[in-house]
């Protein structure tokens, strides 16, 4: 079944991240590599857990480099609140976070077959996620496949509450049972396409080559 882009689709393509038309600087894998080295002792370990609250930092290898310039870009500004990401963030120039960006998205993995049925909470994340989550509409939208569960499920109730404020999905998130929230986190978990930097650092991709 396919779903066409609606105000609700958009709003959803939205979860993890804020929405930004920002152009991006072009980055240099080679470069990205030594400059995400910080990223390791978090982004690297296997369910590595977040404190207070607790759930698992979030997979970056594989994401949209867009989407990750993005959201370093938000954390620097303090748009995006984390203390240990608005620290780090603020250290880096628009050209460290294209780097650190490119070696980030190289590599997903190959696309497979999708995962169980897709919940009907899901339709409105569909137009611009894909039906799986590994291909969004475009690269400013990140890959919800493979991401932690709980973590999505932490973004989800976040925007719910306001915490991480977006004026569009404000209004969307709004129009969303919470009771659907841990399906949708559920099914995109389950999906395969994001991988921890350690893979990436390992084998230059996610999954073995």
């Amino acid at each position: 079944m396919k779903f066409r882009p609606t105000a609700a689709a958009l709003g959803l393509a939205l979860i993890a991240t804020g929405f930004s038309t920002s152009s991006s600087a072009s980055g240099n894998a080679t470069t990205g590599k030594v400059l995400a080295y910080t990223c390791q002792g978090c982004h690297g370990i296997p369910n590595y857990k977040n404190a207070y609250p607790n759930y698992s930092v979030p997979k970056l290898g594989g994401q949209h480099a867009a989407y990750l310039q993005n959201a370093l870009k938000e954390y620097a500004s303090g748009e995006r609140s984390h203390p240990t990401m608005n620290a780090h963030a603020s250290t880096l120039s628009e050209q460290d976070r294209a780097d650190i960006a490119a070696f980030l998205s190289s590599k997903p993995f190959a696309p497979k077959e999708v995962v169980g049925t897709p919940p009907p909470a899901t339709q409105v994340c569909a137009s611009c996620h894909g039906p799986d989550g590994t291909k969004p509409l475009t690269e400013e939208y990140p890959v919800l496949a493979g991401q932690y569960g709980d973590y999505l499920l932490q973004a989800l109730q976040d925007y719910k509450s306001g915490k991480r404020k977006n004026p569009i999905m404000a209004g969307i998130i709004a129009g969303v049972d919470a009771k659907d929230f841990p399906a949708i986190a559920q099914f995109y978990s389950r999906q395969t396409s994001l991988c921890g930097t350690d893979e990436l650092r390992k084998h230059g991709q996610c999954g073995n080559p």
